[in-house]
């Protein structure tokens, strides 16, 4: 029996209906599967499809069906305008973090030249980006996992960014990078065990759990992290931060209560409204 491009896609979505997005999901795996767009899968939705295809269709499907993230399954994920390669070894980039970027664009002319640091770098995806907003910065990433780092090397291969990058495998909570720096930014793991025991099967079955929690209410990393952080940026050094969304008062009183050399400069919100960055600057 022939099948058309627009019914299996309609089965898939069906396959996919406990699953976030199932529509999206179904075409963007449809799409990768007969490589090619999801505007020639709308294009072409009566072609009728081979066996081949349709085996290749299933294999992804089945995949998503069973929870896997659809940026794994398809090896990408965009960020911020960019194309970063992802894998189970980093976590997925979130749109979230991209507010990170934009304050560094506020904080620094795009011919500027200055010197900083990702800590938990993952995929790379704000390295990388800094780097290939400002062609003058140069930066150091970091990350505890060398699987982690190779990809996020390839990354900045493939903005060709890699000649201004230096990869560094290191607990960034145990010590400082060598080095003094204008910008330190940094996505830390900052899930509380709670909130991991309670959060879907796509983010525990799939994610790397050493890159979401820190310990029993999220902040052992930002605990830890922020003496080394002052050590190493310099005088009027910005540092920007994400955060848990009610993490916000407690990170602050960290940081007034145990780190005299920063004052807070302020708390950015995400689309959603909720805190997600916290500013900080070395007195």
């Amino acid at each position: 029996m022939s099948r058309k491009i627009q019914d299996v896609l309609k089965e898939c979505e069906s396959r996919l209906s406990g699953v976030d997005s199932p529509r999206l999901s179904a075409e963007l795996l449809a799409a990768q599967a007969l490589g090619c767009s999801r505007l020639s899968l709308n294009l072409e939705r009566g072609r009728v499809l081979t066996d081949n295809e349709l085996a290749a269709i299933d294999t992804l499907v089945t995949r998503r069906e069973a929870g896997e993230p659809v940026a794994y399954i398809l090896g990408t994920r965009e960020f911020y305008g960019l194309d970063f390669a992802v894998s189970p070894a980093v976590l997925i980039p979130r749109p979230e973090t991209e507010h990170i970027v934009e304050a560094v664009e506020a904080s620094f002319a795009k011919d500027q030249s200055f010197y900083f640091v990702d800590l938990g770098t993952g995929s790379g995806i704000l390295a990388v980006t800094i780097a290939s907003l400002f062609p003058k910065a140069r930066g150091v990433a970091v990350d505890i996992s060398p699987d982690a780092l190779a990809m996020a090397q390839g990354n900045a291969r493939t903005h060709n960014v890699l000649d201004r990058l230096e990869f560094r495998q290191m607990d960034f909570t145990h010590g400082a990078v060598e080095g003094t720096f204008d910008l330190i930014v940094s996505n830390p793991p900052y899930v509380s065990e709670p909130e991991f025991a309670a959060a879907s099967h796509e983010v525990t079955g799939f994610e790397p759990t050493g890159a979401l929690v820190s310990g029993p209410d999220g902040l052992d990393h930002i605990r830890a992290m922020l003496s080394h952080v002052a050590a190493m940026l310099k005088p009027a050094g910005r540092f920007f931060m994400e955060i848990g969304y009610d993490q916000a008062k407690m990170v602050i009183d960290i940081i007034d209560s145990n780190h005299p050399e920063f004052e807070v400069v302020g708390v950015q919100k995400d689309l959603a409204g909720l805190d997600r960055m916290v500013f900080a600057r070395k007195k």
